[in-house]
C-alpha cells in the first residue's frame, strides 16, 4: 500500500481501513505465537500500513 492510494480517502473510510488493519495485526501476532505463521515479514508489512493510515489521518485533521 502506498501513501498515494491512502491520500485521496476520506477521514471515514481512513478510520475504517485503521481498524481492518488493526484486527489483521492482532491476527497475525496471534498466529506468530501458536507458531502458524510462516511469512514473518507479513507483521512489518502490516505495521507500516497503519504507520501510513495514521499520518494519513492526522494530515486530514
Amino acid at each position: 500500500m502506498n501513501y498515494s492510494d491512502i491520500n485521496g480517502k476520506t477521514l471515514q473510510e481512513l478510520n475504517d481501513l485503521l481498524k481492518e488493519k488493526k484486527v489483521l495485526l492482532f491476527e497475525l501476532k496471534l498466529k506468530l505465537k501458536t507458531m502458524q505463521l510462516t511469512n514473518t515479514s507479513e507483521l512489518r508489512a502490516v505495521k507500516k500500513d497503519i504507520a501510513k493510515i495514521q499520518t494519513a489521518i492526522t494530515a486530514v485533521k
